[in-house]
């Protein structure tokens, strides 16, 4: 965490999110953050991509950017507002908007060695 002494809202966020969840979490965090944020997006329903960067932007998870689409994937970026967590969460929810807008069974793929932060969702059918 780079400023302890920060009162921003960013600082509670990167609290919670680089601290307290890991320790409460342990090994199983990656699994747990995956499955979060799938609930959440049932939670917080979107009606399209739009409305998906656009809760990126409102719950400060970054800026979501659309790379390519295909006939059963999608590529988003993500410019995130941290880079000192993993984006499972993000991964998560994208994974279960994407489920519910294509109609299909749905996950979401990151390439960890890669810094370019790039989502892969891929669902089953159209």
């Amino acid at each position: 965490m780079s400023d302890t002494n920060s009162t921003s809202p960013e600082f509670g966020y990167a609290l919670l999110r680089e601290t307290l969840l890991p320790e409460l979490l342990g090994h199983d965090e990656p699994e747990i953050l995956y499955w979060a944020g799938k609930s959440l997006a049932r939670k917080y329903p979107c009606d399209s991509i739009e409305e998906i960067m656009e809760f990126f932007n409102k719950a400060y998870w970054g800026e979501l950017q659309l790379i390519h689409e295909k006939k059963r994937e999608l590529q988003l970026k993500l410019q995130p507002t941290n880079n000192t967590y993993s984006f499972l969460l993000e991964a998560g929810f994208l994974a279960e908007q994407l489920s519910e807008l294509k109609n299909a069974a749905a996950e979401t793929y990151m390439d960890e060695k890669k810094e370019d932060h790039i989502f892969y969702i891929r669902w089953d059918k159209e």
